[in-house]
């Protein structure tokens, strides 16, 4: 095997800032032999992508919010600069060799640079992906001809399942290699040869602050260390998911793809971010949305992600400031997901929830075909719950205490039957049938009022909970599912 190599070497990135071209001479400009203004192939065409005003989204902070569109590159994504750049430097290193096979855990991204690159050069792809990652992204990597391995998001980076762990086993086999963007110093160095010279340019160097999401870190490290150098008083803003360990302790999972981590990786130095901003599920998905329909920019929720830390960052800086955020890729892969309104629902993140009816409403909707509530009573028996779960076609109803019906209030439900309950219980003792209600009772639902807002409850059924006991004055009156709320809402 080669000795190291130096990753700082420029030439090793031709493709990634255009054969002997600096960008701070201005855009490339392919002529061929004849003249023509062509490109020799579409790897000569990543990076140089432009900035553009956000006008619209900015109009309530003062300074001036410029977006750099990365999903203009060939690939859709800031990751065809790194996946030629890896690819290009372990050739010259000599750890790549013709007919190989690229490994790459990657939330979809970088995998379709990798894919691009490999169409061109001839070498086989084998891509490792989370759960998370939405069908339209794992197509496209399909369609490239690159064959995708999809594993579960919610366990450790070193738990045999894992993408990381699965990605070490497939590179280990003969002829392969991992680039491995958490590790590969090709991937910040790119960003110091491309990107961050590209927005010294673009801005005339009037640059304050640069904003991106944070996920392998090569984005934030590579253009913080070049718009520093130029300029040590630019401020780097890193844009970060709840549930992410760069910007807080509490690491859990999150919905927002290709940002974020459970580790920290080589490629990311976090002395470079200045400031860190948490941003939500909702506020990511959301002010992607508005992007979209907004700015007429289409883009995904890292995208929001960062865009929410940008205007956030905005409204605490001078007027004359200058914030540029990096806007990683384009909506399209997630049409099924955040840009569906269906998903949208389904996972409590429906826009202004409050001005689409109250939690009364839904109930209205329903009609009269059920009792004013289904319910039971601590001594019937399990045997009695599933036929009344069965008669009116639900699945979990509030258990009342003995002798009380209509005139329920909260204090009189004891707690809840479950259809998934039951059939555990059943599953586990034959005699269980015969048994009462009470030694198979679930905590009771929970509760919302006639005249609360829909998004009062749309995030506790987004994340679990089976259905909500709905009461007016007191009194409970009926009970509604995620079902119940998604028939209402594909009404309005």
């Amino acid at each position: 095997m080669s000795a190291p190599l130096d990753v700082s070497d420029r030439s090793l990135y031709s493709r990634t800032v255009g054969i002997d071209h600096d960008p701070l001479a201005g855009p490339r400009r392919h002529v061929d032999e004849r003249g023509r203004e062509v490109a020799p192939d579409l790897l000569a065409l990543m990076g140089d992508t432009p900035l553009v005003r956000l006008d619209r989204l900015s109009k309530d902070v003062g300074p001036t919010l410029l977006a750099k569109l990365e999903m203009l590159n060939p690939g859709g994504s800031v990751k065809d600069r790194i996946g030629i750049a890896m690819i290009e430097a372990a050739e010259a290193a000599g750890v790549l060799h013709p007919g190989g096979t690229i490994v790459e855990p990657t939330s979809g991204n970088t995998g379709v640079g990798l894919a691009i690159a490999s169409a061109r050069k001839g070498y086989r792809c084998v891509f490792v992906v989370p759960d998370k990652v939405s069908t339209d992204k794992i197509s496209l990597m399909r369609a490239y001809g690159a064959e995708v391995v999809v594993c579960p998001t919610s366990v450790e980076p070193d738990d045999p399942r894992s993408y990381y762990s699965v990605s070490d086993r497939l590179a280990a086999q003969p002829n392969a290699f991992k680039p491995n963007q958490y590790f590969n110093q090709a991937n910040p160095q790119t960003h110091v040869f491309s990107t961050g010279p590209e927005l010294w340019r673009q801005t005339n160097g009037l640059i304050d602050a640069f904003v991106c999401g944070v996920g392998t870190g090569g984005t934030a490290t590579g253009v913080g260390r070049y718009l520093k150098d130029r300029n040590a008083s630019v401020q780097i803003v890193g844009a970060d998911p709840e549930g992410s360990l760069y910007s807080g302790d509490e690491v859990h999972t999150y919905l927002v793809e290709g940002i974020g981590e459970d580790f920290w990786p080589q490629t990311f130095d976090p002395a470079i971010v200045d400031h860190w901003y948490r941003v939500s599920d909702r506020d990511s998905f959301l002010t992607a949305r508005r992007c979209a329909r907004e700015e007429g920019i289409l883009v995904g929720g890292s995208c929001g992600t960062a865009l929410w830390a940008g205007l956030e960052y905005a409204r605490d800086q001078p007027e004359d400031a200058t914030i540029v955020v990096l806007l990683p890729d384009s909506g399209r892969g997630y049409l099924s997901k955040f840009y569906d309104e269906r998903w949208l629902a389904e996972h409590g993140f429906v826009e202004h929830a409050s001005g689409a009816g109250t939690v009364g409403d839904v109930l209205h909707a329903k009609g009269a075909e059920l009792p004013p509530l289904v319910h039971l009573h601590p001594g019937e028996q399990v045997s009695q719950a599933i036929s009344l779960l069965k008669e009116y076609g639900v699945s979990q109803m509030p258990v009342f205490r003995e002798g009380v019906h209509d005139d329920a209030t909260a204090d009189d439900i004891l707690g809840s039957v479950r259809e998934n309950a039951l059939l555990d219980a059943a599953l586990r003792d034959p005699e269980a049938m015969s048994k009462p209600v009470i030694e198979v009772m679930q905590p009771p639902l929970a509760t919302a009022a006639t005249d609360d807002a829909l998004d009062h409850v749309l995030a506790g059924l987004a994340t679990g909970a089976p259905a909500v006991v709905v009461h007016d004055a007191g009194r409970a009156v009926g009970v509604l599912t995620r079902a119940d709320l998604l028939t209402f809402l594909a009404t309005r």
